[in-house]
């Protein structure tokens, strides 16, 4: 599904920055095909850095993780 974005403003610096630094978390915590609670709230915490969760950043979790869980390719255990 394509998510189409209205009033669109170009990033700044440093949203960039904390969208690069989120994905680089996320991608390490599903390299192995897990994801622990301890991982997850990792992935949490880089998610609201700077107070702002972004358009960028649910995307970011969402085809890293919660489309993987869903296909069966990620197995996860935060509960």
């Amino acid at each position: 599904m394509e998510f189409k974005r209205f009033n669109y403003q170009p990033l700044s610096p440093d949203e960039l920055e904390d969208i690069n630094h989120l994905r680089i978390i996320v991608e390490r915590a599903v390299a192995d095909g897990k994801l622990s609670k301890q991982e997850m709230d990792c992935i949490k915490i880089a998610m609201r850095r700077n107070i702002q969760i972004t358009f960028e950043k649910l995307v970011i979790c969402r085809e890293n993780i919660w489309d993987k869980i869903q296909t069966g390719e990620l197995e996860y255990s935060w509960w």
